[in-house]
C-alpha cells in the first residue's frame, strides 16, 4: 500500500476524480474512472479516503477507506443505482455494499471477494 500511496503522491492520475485523489490508490482510482466513463453520468462521491482519527475509521478500524481503496458514491435513485452497478461490475469491480442512498465499493484484496452486501442502517 505504501507504494501506491507514494505513487498516487507522484502522480495525479485520476480524469474525474482529482479532488479525492490524496491517499487514494491509483489502480483503485484508474478502476473508477473506467466505471464512470461506462456508466456516461458523474459518479458523485460522499466518501473516499477517511485517516485512522474520523470517527468512522474509530467505529470500523478495518475500513477499506483508511487503505484509499474505497469510496461511497450518491446513489439518488434507482435509475441512477443500477447504472453505477452495472459499471462498477462491468470493469471488474467485485465488493459492493448498496444503501438507499449510495454505493460503496473497493478494491480490498485483503478482504472477501466477489460480494454484494445491504446496508440496513444508514450513515
Amino acid at each position: 500500500m505504501v507504494s501506491h500511496v507514494l505513487q498516487s503522491q507522484q502522480k495525479k492520475m485520476s480524469k474525474y476524480f482529482k479532488e479525492i485523489e490524496e491517499n487514494m490508490d491509483v489502480d483503485f482510482l484508474a478502476k473508477l474512472d473506467e466505471a464512470r466513463e461506462f456508466a456516461n453520468i458523474p459518479f458523485i462521491i460522499n466518501s473516499a479516503y477517511r485517516g485512522p482519527d474520523h470517527p468512522l475509521s474509530i467505529e470500523n478500524p478495518t475500513s477499506s477507506h483508511i487503505k484509499g481503496l474505497a469510496v461511497d458514491i450518491k446513489a439518488k435513485d434507482s435509475t441512477t443505482r443500477g447504472l453505477i452497478l452495472d459499471a462498477l461490475r462491468v470493469v471488474g469491480f467485485n465488493r459492493i455494499g448498496i444503501a438507499s442512498t449510495f454505493i460503496h465499493v473497493d478494491l480490498d484484496t485483503e478482504k472477501p471477494q466477489n460480494v454484494t452486501w445491504l446496508y440496513k442502517k444508514q450513515r
